[in-house]
């Protein structure tokens, strides 16, 4: 009959739960998880295009693509403790809002670099982020989008609206109208969405100039625009 002794109350599984898994190969993980996210930090860097640039957002692309490898890494080998770990982030809320959508882009590459360099598929990863780093680098860099612009006009003069119609069709290649609202004071307020020729702005003077026109706004305009 086998009898407990003290040592048996007392005896840790750490030791056999750290030789499970190879520390040289958590280490090749983890660094390449570093190389790879801070190709992804240098991609995002050169080829932003929003209007403020945030540093913070940018460093938290390596930290996520480490700390994703070093979850995989940990779970890799223990079934239970991945069931665990995927019950704990399950009850994570991320309330920072993304308003670019290639910022999400940039969040899913993270993640899933971090999950390969975790579960060891290291040419995979190096591979693959280089192809989406080439796609990201021409067309973000190459490929030049032309945005819009808004026009957002305030008059006092209802009978103004022909004028104004002829003065911007001759000015720029294509403009449509997106809200027309009567403010306090029988003033009106107009916007358009317009797209210029050849950067030419200066007709916005001659409608500044405009009899009944109080003022003349141009914003541009990504698609995104809250008042």
């Amino acid at each position: 009959m086998d009898t407990l002794n003290f040592n048996d109350v007392f005896k840790s599984s750490i030791l056999e739960k750290t030789s499970s898994f190879s520390i040289v190969d958590s280490l090749i993980g983890l660094l390449v998880a570093f190389l790879v996210g801070f190709f992804i930090y240098f991609v995002y860097k050169r080829t932003f295009t929003g209007v403020i640039y945030s540093h913070t957002f940018n460093l938290s692309l390596i930290i996520m693509s480490m700390a994703t490898a070093l979850i995989i890494i940990g779970i890799s080998s223990n079934v239970l403790l991945s069931l665990g770990m995927v019950g704990a982030l399950s009850i994570v809320r991320f309330r920072t809002p993304i308003k670019d959508p290639i910022d999400i882009v940039y969040l899913f590459w993270a993640i899933v670099s971090g999950i390969l360099c975790g579960a060891g598929f290291i040419i995979l990863v190096i591979v693959g982020s280089i192809l989406i780093g080439a796609v990201l680098m021409i067309f973000g860099n190459k490929i030049k989008v032309e945005n819009p612009y808004l026009l957002v006009i305030r008059y006092n003069q209802a009978a103004i609206e022909n004028s104004l119609e002829h003065v911007i069709s001759e000015n720029v290649r294509k403009h449509t109208i997106k809200s027309k609202s009567v403010m306090p004071g029988n003033d009106y307020e107009i916007t358009y969405e317009i797209r210029v020729k050849e950067k030419d702005m200066s007709f916005i003077d001659n409608i500044s100039d405009m009899e009944g026109i109080k003022s003349a706004i141009m914003l541009s305009y990504d698609g995104n625009f809250t008042a």
